[in-house]
């Protein structure tokens, strides 16, 4: 039978590998959320004459990457 401190310890490791998982999942939303910013901004930089396809296409091949490696359920 565990001891009190084995289910502890058990149970602590839980919560940390829990909130390790939480804080990649945010990091992984606010680096799609920051991709999807640049290319944003990218954008409205041409439309208003101080950008170029260029600069956009950069932008929509790294919110593209970002979709492939995590899916686009991230970008909120």
């Amino acid at each position: 039978m565990p001891s009190f401190f084995d289910r502890a310890k058990e149970q602590a490791q839980g919560a940390i590998k829990q909130g390790k998982d939480k804080f990649d999942e945010v990091q992984t939303q606010r680096a799609g959320n920051d991709a999807l910013r640049k290319l944003g901004a990218a954008y409205y930089r041409k439309e208003r004459g101080g950008g170029s396809d260029a600069e956009v296409k950069r932008a929509l091949d790294a919110v593209a990457q970002h979709v492939q490696e995590h899916g686009d359920d991230l970008l909120k």
